[in-house]
């Protein structure tokens, strides 16, 4: 049998499809409401407005929320720290060979996760002075909503690059859905955090073999 490895915990994962839902609410509605012969087609342009915002508003929720969780909170300061080896595997031309050592997020997915926050951020913020036009000066209002529309363009382009990354990738899917990936791809992608998780998962059943019956 495959022996597997836990990448990814209930909470991980809830966070990680609960915020995918809203990203692409928010996705589809600003086409609609963006495009004008979308809006014609579909109609209902203050409904839409509404889901917009609401669902834009609760995009940090889950986040926030799953910071309660230990191995969550984990998970994100793996991600906001870069290492030696991160660097190296930026530079190199055949960072996917397996030769360089990584831990649980490679370079690449800390950035997309540092850029996705950061755009989150910078979208929340302008999406309220937009909402509540009273609370800033009209120079304001125009500046956020110019900053909004482009940060909404990366933010697409983001989801757009993840979406073709996990098609390519069917283990890394089958970690996000499942939460286990297979020891062999583990040791091929994310070496470091392989070693560290199979030293683990041993050490766990060990104890369990040795405990009195």
């Amino acid at each position: 049998m495959t022996r597997t490895i836990l990448r990814f915990g209930k909470v991980a994962r809830a966070v990680h499809w609960t915020v995918a839902v809203l990203m692409i609410i928010c996705i589809l509605t600003a086409a609609v409401l963006y495009n004008g012969s979308f809006a014609v087609m579909i109609g209902h342009r203050h409904l839409v407005e509404l889901i917009h915002v609401y669902a834009g508003f609760a995009l940090p929720l889950p986040i926030l929320l799953g910071a309660i969780s230990a191995a969550y909170r984990l998970d994100l300061r793996r991600l906001n720290r870069f290492t030696p080896a991160d660097w190296r595997w930026l530079r190199s031309r055949t960072r996917r060979d397996g030769t360089i050592k990584v831990g649980k997020f490679n370079a690449g997915q800390k950035l997309n996760a540092a850029l996705s926050a950061g755009a989150i951020a910078a979208l929340l913020g302008t999406g309220i002075i937009m909402y509540f036009p009273s609370l800033t000066r009209l120079s304001w209002r125009t500046g956020a909503t110019f900053a909004h529309d482009w940060f909404a363009l990366a933010v697409g382009l983001l989801v757009i690059g993840h979406i073709l990354f996990a098609i390519r990738d069917p283990e890394a899917r089958r970690g996000m859905r499942t939460g286990r990936v297979s020891a062999s791809w583990a040791r091929a992608e994310h070496a470091a955090w392989a070693d560290e998780a199979l030293r683990s998962q041993r050490q766990v059943e060990k104890n369990t073999n040795a405990a009195p019956r």
